[in-house]
């Protein structure tokens, strides 16, 4: 695998602060995309004569490529080498930003879109991957808060900025924005990020790179669309996931018998470290990302905040997870990392205890000082997590190993999400059919209203039940997060202490 790190004879030293601020500029774009559109849609929708269904393949067809092609990462670094990756991954994603903003047709934002994902799937794994490569050991940990400010801060802030540049300009400054981020990331690359000599022996494995694709893809789908058309009582549900575990099921076997020239780099199994922090990272996406998709159409539909105001009620918990990155990054080399995720964890579900006390009534302090202590549980949890997850891992996996840890958190938070917005739906219906069931002439605190009422009043009546109901829905789902996070908190006796992990280190120096 590509490996950055220093030869023997450098003939320049590396340029470590312009390499990050370049490679965080292409980790920014790359994630700030992931939710950047999501408020603009309903001016999409009109400006390309689309119908809601039609429209929501704006956000489908980028999560979709871009979870195909991330497992894609290692084996192209390994055929091209980083640094032509990445700076191919920033021009590609670039022109195709722009193309998203010109476009006139739904068919060729589509498109568009689709390129920006394929092209944009490498720059997280890859940004993850140059900053543990280009900083000494004791340093990885505070490499890796930088790295996760740009991967967590992203998708908070993403919302903001869009819902800004969509009011104050048109929807199409929300793709237009990455060009001027995007070129200067790419001249970054090139000036700065040393060349490697690629491999180009290295074999591809075609068989297992389609059916791991089409799992990857039938189940992003599925994911996605799955509460828009009532899971599995659409046929396109269906098809979509039988697709996925079919494919599934044959690359499993296909990669137990293919050996060495597999797909999937089966040595990233025979480290602990790392495989634990996989399957941690994955039940993080599930249950802490989810929390992010409530608030939003919380504020908006119940209470009526404007888009640009949610945007700014709910931005700060983004400066919470920056300050826990921050410090997180620097405690790494004091204290235990166990003990951190401990302590983010705790800090996290007590911002869910919080939530859970909301009521229709809030006032802004109510929403922005929950979401800071979330956000600040989250850093705690991200930086040492990462550290830890490479901290065994050698060099010439770490492109394949970053690859995976950033499609395993990606699936997660797509799995949690969906989850979470299923049991909305639900238990909305549920808590309505509670609440309107009181509502009966032989209730005699409804009497009055029901015998002399006008249809305005039972209206008025009705909204209230629909917003007390969505309420309830609202705070079963907080309730659901609170009870997950805390069931969490045993996995981090899996993971191996610092003193072991850095001994594991030692001894493949000395190997």
């Amino acid at each position: 695998m590509s490996s950055l790190a220093v030869p023997a004879r450098a003939e320049m030293p590396l340029n470590r602060p312009m390499i990050t601020i370049a490679v965080m500029a292409a980790t920014l774009i790359q994630t700030l995309d992931s939710t950047i559109a999501n408020v603009a849609l309903p001016h999409m929708q009109g400006s390309l004569s689309a119908s809601q269904d039609e429209i929501t393949w704006v956000l489908t067809s980028y999560i979709v490529a871009a979870a195909i092609a991330t497992p894609l990462t290692g084996w192209l670094s390994d055929r091209l080498s980083v640094k032509r990756l990445l700076a191919i991954s920033i021009a590609g994603f670039t022109v195709a930003s722009a193309f998203c903003g010109l476009s006139e047709t739904l068919a060729q934002i589509v498109a568009s879109r689709l390129l920006q994902g394929l092209f944009g799937a490498a720059l997280v794994p890859l940004s993850q991957s140059i900053l543990l490569d280009i900083n000494p050991r004791e340093k990885q940990g505070q490499a890796m808060a930088v790295w996760g400010m740009g991967v967590m801060v992203g998708p908070i802030l993403g919302p903001t900025l869009g819902g800004w540049l969509t009011d104050s300009y048109n929807w199409r400054w929300v793709f237009f924005i990455n060009v001027p981020i995007g070129a200067f990331a790419l001249s970054g690359v090139l000036s700065f990020l040393p060349s490697r000599a690629p491999q180009r022996s290295v074999k591809f494995d075609a068989f297992g790179f389609v059916t791991l694709g089409l799992a990857i893809g039938a189940l992003q789908a599925m994911l996605d669309r799955g509460e828009q058309l009532d899971w599995f009582g659409s046929l396109e549900i269906r098809v979509e996931a039988i697709l996925a575990a079919l494919a599934f099921l044959y690359f499993i076997a296909h990669t137990a018998t293919a050996g060495p020239g597999s797909f999937f780099r089966y040595q990233l199994l025979r480290d602990r470290n790392f495989t634990t922090g996989a399957c941690f990272i994955f039940v993080i996406g599930a249950v802490m990302y989810a929390t992010r998709a409530l608030l939003p159409p919380m504020l908006q539909n119940l209470m009526g905040y404007p888009v640009a105001t949610t945007g700014l009620v709910t931005a700060p918990s983004g400066a919470g997870t920056m300050l826990a990155m921050l410090l997180a990054g620097r405690l790494l080399r004091r204290i235990d990392a166990r003990l951190l995720l401990l302590c983010g964890f705790l800090i996290s579900a007590f911002a869910l205890w919080q939530m859970m006390q909301y009521t229709i009534v809030l006032s802004v302090s109510d929403i922005v000082w929950p979401g800071i202590i979330q956000g600040f549980g989250l850093g705690l949890v991200f930086v040492p997590l990462s550290a830890l997850t490479f901290s065994t891992l050698t060099p010439e996996l770490r492109a394949d190993g970053t690859a995976t840890y950033s499609l395993m958190r990606n699936i997660g938070s797509s799995i949690g999400i969906s989850v979470i917005q299923t049991l909305m739906t639900r238990n909305t219906q549920v808590a309505h059919a509670d609440l309107a069931a009181n509502v009966s002439i032989f209730n005699p605190a409804m009497q009055s209203m029901l015998a002399g009422g006008s249809r305005y009043d039972l209206a008025v009546l009705n909204q209230s039940i629909n917003q007390q109901a969505a309420m309830i829905a609202y705070l079963n789902d907080f309730k659901v997060m609170f009870v997950a996070t805390l069931l969490v908190v045993p996995l981090i006796l899996l993971i191996r202490p610092s003193h072991h992990a850095d001994e594991a280190v030692a001894r493949a120096a000395m190997d």
